[in-house]
């Protein structure tokens, strides 16, 4: 058979299928060769979505990685607060614990406040408020009557 005697013989259906034959062929063709034919433009479409979602997980990414970089550093900080707080709140129970020692053991422990004993007490008051000058009733404290020393002997303003 020759090449013509096949064409005449090809039914209408035949020939849609030997012309899709030779679209398919083309096209595959060209594509090959690097043309490509997008009238719709959905490949750019495609492209832009991706890039778009890859900027939004690197931000995303960075945002994680901030905050636990904060997380951490207010972790730190909030132990070394801790540590500062204990170690003065340890400081302070020490410096109590020596005063009510040195005041029991005291000569004059059930007499009446005088000048010695008032002394003592306004040592370890001191020692207090050195260690914690926030605390209230400390010389550093705004809003005290007379300093608050006054108020402890006898015969000053407050007695």
């Amino acid at each position: 058979m020759r090449a013509v005697s096949i064409l005449r013989a090809l039914t209408p259906l035949g020939w849609l299928a030997a012309g899709a034959v030779v679209l398919a062929l083309g096209f595959t063709l060209l594509g090959g060769l690097g043309f490509r034919w997008d009238p719709l433009n959905l490949q750019q479409k495609s492209l832009e979505t991706a890039r778009t979602q890859a900027r939004d997980a690197a931000a995303l990414a960075n945002a994680q990685t901030n905050a636990r970089r904060l997380e951490t550093e207010g972790a730190a900080a909030q132990a070394q607060r801790v540590d500062h707080y204990q170690h003065t709140t340890t400081a302070a129970e020490r410096a109590t614990a020596t005063a009510v020692a040195q005041a029991r053991s005291a000569d004059d422990a059930d007499h009446p406040l005088e000048d010695r004993r008032a002394d003592r007490l306004r040592g370890h008051d001191d020692e207090l408020c050195r260690l914690a000058p926030d605390l209230a009733g400390c010389a550093g404290k705004a809003g005290l009557a007379g300093g608050g020393a006054s108020a402890m002997r006898p015969g000053g303003p407050a007695g």
